[in-house]
């Protein structure tokens, strides 16, 4: 398997850096713009928020995560409009950004890991190492580093996988590792796991993953079952062995294997 990190700036932290005002008398600063304005106010954020709480996210660590990230920043400049609607989006390469439901629901699944509800806080990130599953254009992965200790990315497609690293670069997220590789085969070094998640859907969920898990760890993933449609699977990783709990329909990409 190839693996790439990317190169980011030794100085890292978890906003952008911001410029300097600049201190001529001659020029009058400009007024700030209105809270509430244009996609880069926290409102459109948190409008976004509400409605999710509505349809049934319960984890305030995730509501607190969706609302730090940009969305419209990790989408195409002709649909940074529809950014904050309900919907998936597409980000070349035949994929799609998840539409933000279905990223809270699968996060609000994962932050109840035992081996995370028994060790967390009720401040800072949860402990322990995540590995993504399908990195896309990075946004899940941005909203998981305000929820976890470590994340680890994994994308397949060389083309997003760069995009990723683009889009990710101004965020300065020093507990994010992109990985340019196979995502089947999940990533062992950084193993064990608290948590996986996964952005695509296979026949079954792959040995490696559980194998990768900690124990008392969680992995949410789509799965295709017998009547041939995706559902959410759940995994628990107990000292029983696995427990899986089979939930909604969902439809993601198919899971490939190898590097393209």
């Amino acid at each position: 398997m190839n693996t790439q990190r990317p190169r980011f700036p030794a100085s890292l932290s978890s906003t952008p850096a911001k410029t300097a005002p600049a201190k001529s008398p001659a020029r009058p600063q400009t007024a700030a713009a209105p809270a509430g304005w244009g996609l880069d106010s926290s409102a459109v954020r948190e409008r976004m928020v509400k409605r999710l709480v509505a349809q049934g996210l319960s984890s305030k660590r995730v509501a607190d995560a969706l609302r730090q990230v940009e969305r419209h920043r990790f989408v195409d400049s002709a649909l940074v409009n529809q950014a904050y609607e309900d919907t998936s989006l597409p980000i070349g390469l035949g994929q799609t950004i998840s539409k933000p439901n279905v990223v809270g629901r699968m996060l609000d699944l994962l932050v109840q890991a035992r081996a995370l509800t028994e060790a967390a806080s009720t401040t800072g990130r949860l402990p322990g190492r995540v590995l993504e599953v399908g990195t896309g254009c990075g946004y899940q992965a941005a909203v998981l580093s305000h929820l976890f200790g470590e994340v680890y990315s994994m994308e397949r497609l060389k083309g997003l996988h760069e995009k990723a690293r683009d889009n990710l670069r101004a965020f300065r997220l020093a507990n994010v590792h992109l990985l340019l590789g196979d995502g089947m085969l999940g990533f062992v070094r950084g193993a064990p796991y608290v948590g996986i998640i996964a952005a695509a859907g296979g026949d079954d969920i792959p040995l490696t993953w559980t194998d990768q898990l900690a124990l008392g760890g969680r992995l949410v993933a789509p799965c295709t079952q017998k009547n041939g449609q995706q559902a959410l699977v759940v995994v628990d990783k107990t000292e029983d062995g696995l427990k899986q709990t089979v939930l909604e329909a969902v439809h993601f990409v198919p899971l490939k294997s190898g590097l393209a």
